[in-house]
Protein backbone atom coordinates (compact mmCIF):
# COMPACT_ATOMS: atom_id res chain seq x y z
CA UNK A 1 0.00 0.00 0.00
CA UNK A 2 3.01 2.28 0.49
CA UNK A 3 4.31 1.84 -3.12
CA UNK A 4 0.85 2.80 -4.34
CA UNK A 5 0.58 5.91 -2.53
CA UNK A 6 4.16 7.08 -3.33
CA UNK A 7 3.03 6.62 -7.14
CA UNK A 8 -0.07 8.69 -6.35
CA UNK A 9 1.82 11.46 -5.11
CA UNK A 10 2.50 14.39 -7.09
CA UNK A 11 5.79 16.23 -6.46
CA UNK A 12 5.28 19.94 -5.50
CA UNK A 13 8.46 21.67 -6.27
CA UNK A 14 9.08 25.37 -6.33
CA UNK A 15 11.41 25.10 -9.72
CA UNK A 16 11.23 23.16 -13.21
CA UNK A 17 13.96 20.49 -12.69
CA UNK A 18 15.98 20.00 -16.17
CA UNK A 19 18.86 17.47 -16.85
CA UNK A 20 21.66 19.09 -18.61
CA UNK A 21 21.86 18.51 -21.86
CA UNK A 22 23.30 20.31 -25.10
CA UNK A 23 25.36 23.07 -24.62
CA UNK A 24 24.94 23.03 -20.62
CA UNK A 25 27.78 20.93 -19.05
CA UNK A 26 27.15 17.87 -17.20
CA UNK A 27 30.13 17.60 -15.03
CA UNK A 28 31.19 20.23 -12.18
CA UNK A 29 32.45 20.20 -8.80
CA UNK A 30 32.14 21.06 -5.01
CA UNK A 31 34.20 22.95 -3.23
CA UNK A 32 33.89 21.98 0.52
CA UNK A 33 37.22 23.76 1.75
CA UNK A 34 39.41 26.58 -0.01
CA UNK A 35 42.23 24.86 0.29
CA UNK A 36 41.75 21.66 -0.89
CA UNK A 37 40.83 20.74 -4.47
CA UNK A 38 37.69 21.23 -5.57
CA UNK A 39 35.86 17.72 -5.90
CA UNK A 40 34.80 16.77 -9.54
CA UNK A 41 30.68 15.64 -10.00
CA UNK A 42 28.04 15.01 -12.45
CA UNK A 43 25.40 17.32 -12.70
CA UNK A 44 22.36 14.91 -12.87
CA UNK A 45 19.32 17.62 -12.94
CA UNK A 46 19.10 21.74 -12.46
CA UNK A 47 16.95 23.82 -11.29
CA UNK A 48 16.70 27.86 -10.74
CA UNK A 49 16.76 27.18 -7.01
CA UNK A 50 19.29 24.18 -7.09
CA UNK A 51 20.54 20.91 -8.26
CA UNK A 52 21.11 17.22 -7.86
CA UNK A 53 24.83 16.08 -8.18
CA UNK A 54 26.93 12.78 -7.82
CA UNK A 55 30.27 13.74 -6.00
CA UNK A 56 33.48 11.77 -6.61
CA UNK A 57 35.79 11.06 -4.10
CA UNK A 58 35.56 9.67 -0.03
CA UNK A 59 36.02 13.52 1.38
CA UNK A 60 33.65 14.27 4.13
CA UNK A 61 31.22 17.18 2.49
CA UNK A 62 29.82 19.24 5.19
CA UNK A 63 26.10 21.19 5.11
CA UNK A 64 27.28 24.16 3.36
CA UNK A 65 29.44 23.83 0.02
CA UNK A 66 30.29 25.86 -3.44
CA UNK A 67 28.82 24.47 -6.42
CA UNK A 68 30.51 25.46 -9.21
CA UNK A 69 29.00 25.08 -13.02
CA UNK A 70 29.25 26.48 -16.57
CA UNK A 71 31.30 29.52 -15.17
CA UNK A 72 29.88 30.29 -11.91
CA UNK A 73 30.16 29.39 -8.34
CA UNK A 74 27.24 29.35 -6.23
CA UNK A 75 27.12 29.38 -2.57
CA UNK A 76 25.14 26.21 -1.59
CA UNK A 77 23.13 24.42 1.23
CA UNK A 78 23.41 20.40 1.15
CA UNK A 79 19.56 19.84 2.07
CA UNK A 80 19.32 15.79 1.29
CA UNK A 81 21.95 13.21 1.33
CA UNK A 82 21.83 9.70 -0.26
CA UNK A 83 24.99 7.99 -0.45
CA UNK A 84 27.58 10.17 -2.65
CA UNK A 85 24.54 12.28 -4.43
CA UNK A 86 23.63 15.71 -2.81
CA UNK A 87 20.50 17.74 -3.18
CA UNK A 88 21.83 21.32 -3.43
CA UNK A 89 20.15 24.42 -2.68
CA UNK A 90 21.13 28.07 -4.32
Amino acid sequence: MPQMLQRKMIEQRRFVRVRPRGLVASRGAVVVDPRIPALACVVIDLSAGGACVDVSGQTAIPERVTFIHSGTKKPCRVVWRRGRRLGLQY
